[in-house]
């Protein structure tokens, strides 16, 4: 029986993760990187994604989105999955699922949480140990958030556009917020709402939610109750 695709609020951002099968790689070389971040802007303008941040490792990939209908998200999926996918199993000669499953997504209370999940995604390969500072890791968006190269497909949140009042600003105290990592407590927040594809907000985040749409969200991820085993850190 196939599985009902998934509908996201429209206008709302979200934490999307995938992870390569087994926790392969699903990255080789730099022209694997080309063709997967050539397919989502191919895609996420096609089917109305706003893409904020990215960032992509060796076995999983991390994207900031909002999207402007209920199942634009799904559709970018399944579609740079499948056809990045495709192309890696004919170059590499592999046969089988290059993809762990579905993808993960949490729903996002942008108001607090935002510019931490901008930051959690660009840090990633600083706390993978891969590089010392997020300038010297390419396959990310801090270059364009950092910087103000948006590439022309790149777009920022409101809540990042409220950093400062043009570009050069608005870069200079988004830079800011990496002097700091981010703390554990969000960390934790953040990778359980990951695993478990829940929603980052407090509870009149999620009453708000729920008069406006007539949903009922399920339990928001919260502090740091108890340790969580078989949760990857990434």
């Amino acid at each position: 029986m196939p599985r009902r695709a998934r509908h996201y609020l429209p206008n709302q951002p979200y934490h999307i993760v995938q992870r390569g099968n087994n926790r392969e790689p699903c990255f080789v070389e730099p022209e694997n990187y080309q063709f997967y971040l050539g397919l989502w802007q191919e895609l996420s303008l096609k089917f109305g994604v706003a893409v904020h941040a990215y960032c992509l490792m060796t076995n999983h990939v991390h994207f900031l989105v909002t999207a402007k209908t209920t199942d634009s998200i799904s559709l970018v999926m399944k579609q740079v999955g499948s056809r990045y996918a495709q192309y890696f199993n004919k170059k590499y000669g592999r046969t089988g699922p290059l993809w762990e499953g579905r993808h993960k997504s949490s729903l996002i209370q942008a108001e607090k949480y935002l510019l931490t999940c901008y930051r959690y995604i660009e840090l990633n390969p600083v706390r993978a140990n891969m590089v010392a500072s997020p300038e010297e890791y390419k396959w990310t968006s801090y270059h364009a958030n950092a910087w103000g190269d948006m590439s022309g497909w790149l777009l920022p949140h409101e809540e990042y556009n409220r950093l400062g009042r043009d570009t050069q600003e608005r870069c200079f105290f988004y830079r800011e917020l990496f002097r700091c990592q981010v703390g554990s407590d969000d960390l934790h927040r953040i990778r359980k709402a990951a695993h478990y594809c829940q929603p980052i907000g407090d509870d009149c985040f999620a009453q708000k939610i729920s008069q406006k749409y007539g949903i009922t969200l399920g339990q928001m991820a919260r502090g740091r109750p108890r340790k969580l085993s078989g949760i990857e850190i990434g």
